[in-house]
């Protein structure tokens, strides 16, 4: 089975996964075009003058982390980033003391005789500010979004005693950060339709006869092979794969099929077994979130129950359900609740729990649901749905198998799709018939 997936970006047909010179050409690529094309906007949409990015080694603001060279593993010391909106677009300038890529260099550290490193680091990011007279400066603290709160209590003691009078024009940069990480260029969107792909298809692989041996087999095992393959392929797991068996006789742990499967999770592959699949890969600095189902054919069958078929359908539908109910300027507790409602009135028992994915897996922006809170989600459920953004469209339906007597089977999707002005697309393709995995 291909390894590689077809990825334009932009210009020549390239694979995913790239060689890592390659993806570092890639991402500096791309954060040029952010930085030119949409981060003014951002700047303009939040009122902030002037971004102040800040941290140290091995506690790097999750913002800065987007920022630096994909060369860089890590920030420098302290690395001082500052983003300037100003008439002619935006200033991009490091106080560092080592270049930062395209960065403006902002600071010579010998450049103030008889002080230390830091005071001088400090001095020259003040001098900045005096010379740009920013109205608001915005810093990454939030009580909602843990991606736009990197701002260390240190750093944000000293950015404030190096600001001076200055310092009262401190804003939450919030609304800030969550747009430079929500907000894809077309050509990520395009990478993550090959990074979908290829998950997809190792999926593929992983419910097939080259993995599973029915009988022999465990779910654990599965789980464990699709993140060795990926390693293998040169991409990387945001989380531990895991893999799910629901069987007939063994019912859900739960009535209403809100918690796990009642089988273990190290149990054998048997005839008869509906398997369900939760991974995601990162590469690029980009992720993915996807869930698959698949049904391993007792002897003698060509095709899985007619129930569980209705099942992945009654899925499907609850897909439409929430991708129609996903529109601009919603915010995501509304987007939870036009879906739930069409659903009733559909007679779709279900639960929604979708999120936004691109620099995370569970990515800063609107949450619709979480698995637990189907009445909304406080905070994050607030945030307003936007365009240029990548979702993990997540959900379960819970359907009764006739010919598992009538046992509920709680089926989960999951699936990357894009939000643009075009309207939701889905990233590769999404699962509309199981995958049949033969039992010998």
């Amino acid at each position: 089975m291909t390894a590689t997936v077809d990825l334009t970006v932009p210009d020549p047909t390239r694979t995913v996964p790239l060689p890592l010179r390659e993806q570092a050409d890639v991402r500096a690529r791309w954060l040029t075009q952010r930085l030119l094309d949409v981060l003014p906007g951002l700047m303009d949409r939040a009122g902030i003058d002037l971004w102040i990015v800040l941290g140290r080694e091995y506690n790097e603001d999750p913002v800065l982390a987007t920022m630096l060279p994909a060369t860089w593993l890590s920030a420098r010391r302290r690395t001082i980033l500052l983003f300037h909106r100003s008439d002619d677009g935006v200033t991009a300038a490091a106080v560092s003391r080592y270049p930062v890529g395209q960065f403006l260099t902002a600071w010579e550290p010998d450049e103030t005789p008889g002080t230390t490193a830091a005071q001088s680091q400090w001095a020259a990011l003040r001098r900045f500010v005096d010379q740009a007279a920013p109205r608001t400066i915005g810093v990454d603290s939030s009580p909602v979004f843990a991606h736009a709160d990197g701002l260390s209590h240190t750093e944000h003691g000293l950015l404030v005693q190096a600001l001076g009078p200055h310092a009262d024009r401190l804003v939450s940069a919030e609304q800030l950060a969550v747009g430079w990480l929500e907000t894809r260029l077309p050509e990520e969107i395009a990478a993550m339709h090959a990074m979908n792909r290829l998950v997809h298809q190792v999926i593929d692989e992983a419910y097939s006869p080259a993995v599973i041996t029915v009988g022999e087999t465990t779910a654990l095992d599965v789980a464990w092979w699709i993140r060795q393959r990926f390693a293998d392929l040169g991409v990387d797991g945001w989380f531990q794969p895991t893999v799910g068996l629901q069987r007939a006789g063994v019912p859900l742990a739960d009535e209403r099929g809100t918690a796990l499967p009642g089988v273990p999770w190290d149990a054998v592959i048997s005839p008869g077994d509906l398997v369900h699949c939760d991974v995601g890969l990162s590469t690029l600095g980009l992720t993915t979130d996807t869930q698959r189902n698949g049904y391993v054919l007792r002897p003698g069958e060509t095709r899985a129950p007619a129930g569980l078929v209705a099942a992945l359908a009654v899925g499907n539908r609850m897909q439409d359900l929430t991708t129609e109910a996903l529109q601009p300027g919603r915010t995501g507790d509304e987007v939870l609740a036009a879906a739930r409602a069409a659903a009733a009135a559909a007679g779709v028992d279900g639960d929604v729990y979708s999120h936004p994915v691109g620099v995370h897996g569970h990515g800063a922006g609107p949450a619709i649901g979480l698995w637990d809170q189907q009445d909304g989600v406080p905070g994050a459920g607030s945030a307003p749905v936007r365009t240029d953004t990548v979702w993990a469209l997540e959900l379960c339906v819970r359907v009764p198998v006739p010919e598992w007597g009538g046992q509920l089977v709680r089926l989960g999707l999951e699936q990357g799709i894009a939000l643009t002005e075009r309207g939701v697309e889905y990233l590769d393709e999404r699962q509309t018939e199981l995958i049949l995995i033969p039992s010998s």
